[in-house]
């Protein structure tokens, strides 16, 4: 059976922007860099499509593994199973983590 509609379908309210976070993009977020082991949370930038997670992912959180050109290799659980998602940095959040 094929699939109708594509990537971003069903994710209106999901892949949205606040109405204050509209406008320029930071260069400063496009920019960021990661260390393997690093924790980040995985929050789309809708206004760039290069380097974007499936809808599904949105919102976890995983470990950073690799880098993979510029984007970077990020290990989470999809239930019971660990995958592995490139995604490039301005999807990507820091989570400092002061427990370790």
């Amino acid at each position: 059976m094929k699939r109708v509609g594509g990537f971003r379908r069903k994710t209106r309210s999901k892949l949205r922007k606040n109405v204050r976070d509209g406008g320029k993009i930071s260069i400063r977020r496009f920019l960021q860099t990661f260390n393997d082991g690093d924790i980040v949370s995985l929050k789309a930038e809708p206004a760039i499509q290069t380097g974007m997670y499936f809808p599904r992912f949105h919102g976890l959180v995983g470990k950073v593994i690799g880098k993979q050109g510029k984007c970077y290799m990020v290990s989470l659980k999809d239930g019971h199973k660990t995958k592995h998602v490139i995604i490039h940095p301005v999807h990507l959040r820091r989570i400092n983590n002061a427990s370790n």
